[in-house]
């Protein structure tokens, strides 16, 4: 399916200069997201794509690219969406690698460390992400066709900016522990609250936002989203498409349903 990115002139220019969607790093991430920075680097270079024509895929400026390569800002969840995606990443592949621990305390070297179908709480990878989102890894190893997240939106974080929305390969779903959580998909809006679960075609445009003071934490899934063949990369689209977009499938469905 080949989508145009629809921006506006306004949405274009706060995306090229990442006004809100990054930030730059408090000095105790920087370690953390330069690792990230560096694997997005690592596989563009492996795939022999310039930093402008890289940045042009992903609709942001080539500076924003060199940033977050170098890992001095962090990227929104929508960014680093289209980066993956574009770049064929599992999402899983970007988080830091902790050394095992042998029986006497010291660091296994990774080589040798056996993958354990067990994660400990206190044992697992984390990225933080622009504007308050925190991501942290459920799954022992990178699973192929699962991204599993324990999930939390700071009071004020979303996804990307109120304006646009994100869509890309898989199937997505989440169970709220804490907090309250806005999701948008299409024209539709709905309010998740603890003991809410919800279930979506990734493929449907979306955005995630924190609603109240206290923050949202929520188990999240993400099902084969490298292996969507509807499309190889992820894409932003402007608002107002997308509810243009859904009301031209209720008009097709119902031409089919008069046949």
């Amino acid at each position: 399916m080949s989508v145009a990115r629809a921006h506006d002139d306004k949405a274009i220019a706060r995306r090229r200069s990442g006004a809100r969607a990054q930030r730059r790093l408090p000095e105790s991430q920087a370690k953390s997201v330069a690792g990230i920075g560096a694997k997005l680097k690592s596989a563009r270079e492996r795939k022999g794509i310039s930093v402008r024509g890289f940045a042009r895929s992903v609709a942001v400026s080539p500076s924003l690219v060199s940033q977050i390569e170098h890992g001095t800002v962090m990227p929104s969840v929508g960014t680093l969406y289209a980066m993956v995606s574009e770049l064929g990443l599992g999402l899983d592949e970007l988080f830091p690698e902790k050394p095992k621990r042998v029986g006497n305390g010291r660091a296994q070297p990774m080589e040798e460390a056996r993958p354990r179908p067990v994660r400990r709480r206190n044992n697992r990878e984390v990225i933080r992400l622009a504007d308050g989102v925190r991501w942290e890894l459920l799954t022992p190893t990178p699973d192929p066709e699962l991204e599993f997240f324990y999930v939390v939106y700071d009071a004020g974080a979303e996804s990307c900016d109120e304006d646009l929305l994100v869509r890309h390969g898989g199937m997505e779903y989440a169970y709220m522990i804490s907090g309250r959580l806005g999701v948008r998909i299409g024209f539709n809006k709905y309010e998740l609250g603890p003991g809410d679960s919800i279930s979506f075609d990734a493929q449907s445009p979306h955005r995630l936002w924190t609603i109240g003071g206290k923050p949202a934490v929520a188990i999240w899934a993400v099902l084969n989203r490298s292996g969507d063949k509807r499309t190889r990369r992820a894409h932003w689209v402007r608002a107002g498409q997308a509810e243009n977009e859904n009301a031209a499938k209720q008009r097709s469905r119902k031409r089919k349903a008069r046949r």
